[in-house]
């Protein structure tokens, strides 16, 4: 580590310049609407455009869904293309990967994410390996969407946020939306990927809102995006944590703290050159997760900057997560449990005076 903070700090080798901010990406009208809404827009027009494109799940039909994902949609394309399904995830996996190999782009609905460990099997012995050991004969162009995070005290069977268990498995693709722009823009990217791709939303972001653009526009995978611009601290942050991280950079901005916050929004391809870049910039890296810190995504990343970067580090590098313990039904005990906008500021102020 250098003792020198930031003056004379060189750039990483072949880190690119940083990511474009959110601002800059809106285009055309701009309207706020909701994640949920956004997740259905993309829906609607990949279903117009494509007749292969069928939707399976757990209520996803007349009733639109637990979060309204589906809202209306079923109305418009029938039973046909949107089908509810009995509470089996394996078997909807397994009918969504067999019917990518006959021709179609199934998206199968397991709607809350800690079950999707009972479909498992089908996505990492067969969804992930039927393109390399067909030697590309054959591809999967599978969407499983589900719901994951902690939200009003569930308990330990509906809260898990366990995404990063499937960044461990070549060829799966994995998208955590933060936003509505980001939701339409990524969901739409995953329909047409011929790989299968695990695109995880947190429940408890399906009501938020956010401007979106009412022209056509795709999100590459690979490409993170800097919400929110400094120079003292790095703060990678996932999914729901990206808002919470923002909000905590403001509060330090105030205390003269100068913290850049970065949104992946895909784990897998991970644009490691934009937090490499951030890094070599500031000196010092804070990663904020739903999930434990346990050999998770923030373990990654930690990883990733110290094998790639140490020399770039003035301080050790700081993992702010949930702490490891079973999800409580108690209000106040499930909160301390998440990472707060609070904690964030309170671990992240350690770091930039260490």
């Amino acid at each position: 580590m250098k003792a020198s903070g930031k003056e004379g700090r060189k750039r990483v080798s072949g880190a690119k310049s940083g990511a474009e901010a959110v601002p800059g990406e809106i285009r055309g009208s701009e309207r706020v609407i909701s994640c949920a809404e956004a997740g259905v827009e993309a829906l609607r027009e990949e279903m117009a455009r494509d007749p292969n494109i069928f939707y399976i799940g757990q209520g996803i039909g007349v009733r639109g869904g637990n979060f309204q994902q589906t809202r209306g949609l079923w109305a418009e394309f029938g039973d046909e293309r949107l089908r509810d399904t009995p509470i089996a995830e394996l078997a909807q996996t397994g009918i969504g990967i067999g019917a990518a190999l006959a021709g179609s782009r199934p998206i199968v609905d397991i709607v809350f994410f800690d079950f999707i460990l009972e479909a498992s099997g089908q996505i990492i012995q067969q969804a992930s390996t039927i393109h390399y050991i067909s030697n590309g004969k054959f591809k999967v162009p599978l969407v499983i969407r589900a719901a994951m995070g902690g939200v009003r005290s569930s308990g330990p069977h509906h809260s898990h946020t366990f995404y990063s268990f499937f960044m461990h498995v070549p060829g799966l693709k994995l998208a955590v939306p933060s936003n509505p722009y980001d939701v339409k823009g990524l969901l739409k990217t995953a329909i047409r990927d011929d790989d299968p791709v695990l695109f995880i939303e947190h429940k408890g972001l399906y009501g938020s809102k956010g401007a979106v653009p009412d022209k056509e526009y795709l999100i590459p995978f690979g490409e993170a995006t800097i919400r929110h611009p400094g120079n003292d601290v790095t703060l990678v942050a996932v999914s729901l944590m990206v808002s919470r991280a923002i909000e905590a950079a403001e509060v330090l901005e105030n205390e003269g703290i100068s913290v850049e916050v970065i949104d992946p929004r895909t784990v897998a391809p991970l644009d490691k050159e934009t937090i490499l870049h951030s890094v070599a910039k500031t000196g010092r890296l804070a990663i904020v997760d739903e999930a434990y810190a346990a050999c998770g995504f923030s373990a990654e990343i930690a990883a990733m900057v110290s094998e790639t970067a140490l020399d770039e580090l003035d301080a050790p590098v700081k993992r702010i997560c949930a702490l490891p313990t079973p999800h409580a039904f108690s209000p106040s005990l499930d909160h301390y449990l998440i990472p707060s906008t609070e904690r964030i500021v309170q671990e992240v102020r350690l770091l930039a005076q260490s």
